[in-house]
């Protein structure tokens, strides 16, 4: 099982004191947090991709490129790259090179995005949102696996003999996890390429994605590709600790009431009833989040937003100090002991059947299934 952080970079005032930090403290506050996610004991610190303000990280892997060379354990990935708005040739270059400044520390989460005005900005179409990510991925999924690649399909120019470089680091693409909020199509994408699937599962209830996990999960096993207990799934949650519940709420509840997210609507109190907000103690959250296994099935990855809403720096740093020392440990425990046997704990253990095996034995009807997901060319 892992564990980790993400951000999605926002530059939100602070509302406790009307303080709004510049772009330049918000990026630096980014990297001292990724930072402290390994040396806290976590796994994985995840940047989000946002083109538009308040948002800074516009270029996660130059982000981190830099947290690559500053650490020597924490795997770095993506909350998300856009399959969509970014060329996929791109993304095989950028996360190969990015493959080997951090010696295989590297996988990405891709995602179709949902800010609307960022397709246009970069010539796309927001009504082909699920088509250009079935083509974009088609490509990418090839480029990292053969040498020289032709390729023709509606989105981009042809391809001919085209290799991208560098290639890989020793042959193995970087592990990919599609993430969705509310597409069954890209469920289906994950499944059908047997790459992870990650449901930031934030904002909306569970019932709404434990369908998309179920179908996930179920697909995942139609394709060959292990049973639906082996899929790779990966979760999102929000959390807010201090050593009592009391205080917790009290503290949280201006940024909550503020947030550009999630504030003017439903409660605090009402959200952490419908979504996976938990604003109490460690071992609330530890409560909180062992019953994910319940909803969802074991899965691999357990992922926590924590720097967003204004919150200041200090604080983020606390929490996560909390996290690595008194939930985590704890979490690691609890999900090992109740994981069976045959089931991975981490992305690429053993129990995932190799890809070569899996993709050789697809009939070309399977291939070809579900809005041809398989690309052409």
């Amino acid at each position: 099982m892992q564990f980790g952080i993400y951000s999605v970079g926002d530059v939100t005032t602070d509302p406790t004191n009307g303080r709004t930090p510049g772009e330049h403290e918000r990026i630096k506050a980014m990297v001292t947090i990724a930072l402290k996610t390994e040396e806290v004991g976590l796994d994985v610190f995840a940047s989000g991709e946002h083109h538009n303000p308040p948002h800074v990280p516009s270029s996660p892997t130059t982000m981190l490129g830099y947290i690559a060379a500053r650490t020597e354990r924490l795997i770095l990935s993506t909350a998300t790259t856009l399959i969509t708005t970014n060329d996929p040739v791109k993304i095989a270059e950028d996360y190969a090179m990015l493959q080997h400044l951090a010696d295989g520390r590297v996988d990405l989460v891709l995602g179709r995005g949902n800010t609307g005005p960022v397709y246009p900005w970069f010539g796309k179409d927001i009504r082909q949102g699920i088509p250009l990510a079935i083509e974009n991925y088609a490509l990418l999924h090839r480029l990292w696996r053969e040498e020289a690649v032709d390729w023709e399909g509606r989105f981009r120019t042809p391809l001919v003999s085209f290799t991208s470089t560098p290639r890989p680091l020793n042959g193995v693409p970087p592990l990919v996890w599609h993430g969705s909020i509310r597409s069954p199509e890209i469920a289906e994408q994950a499944a059908y390429y047997g790459d992870g699937f990650f449901a930031s599962n934030i904002l909306w209830p569970k019932e709404h994605f434990q369908r998309l996990i179920g179908l996930y999960r179920e697909r995942y096993a139609h394709y060959g590709h292990g049973t639906p207990e082996q899929a790779i799934v990966g979760l999102g949650g929000q959390v807010f600790m201090r050593k009592n519940s009391q205080d917790a709420i009290r503290e949280f509840r201006p940024y909550f009431d503020h947030a550009p997210v999630y504030g003017h609507g439903p409660s605090l109190e009402e959200l952490m009833t419908r979504t996976p907000l938990t604003v109490g103690s460690p071992q609330q959250v530890i409560d909180r989040t062992l019953q994910f296994r319940d909803h969802f099935g074991d899965y691999q990855r357990q992922m926590f937003i924590m720097d967003h809403a204004g919150l200041p720096l200090k604080t983020v740093l606390e929490q996560l100090d909390l996290l690595g020392e008194q939930v985590v440990p704890v979490l690691r425990k609890e999900f090992a002991a109740l994981r069976p046997a045959g089931v991975p704990e981490v992305p690429g253990a053993p129990g995932r059947p190799a890809e070569a095996a899996y993709q050789a034995d697809l009939p070309d009807s399977v291939r070809d299934d579900r809005s041809g997901i398989g690309g052409r060319g």
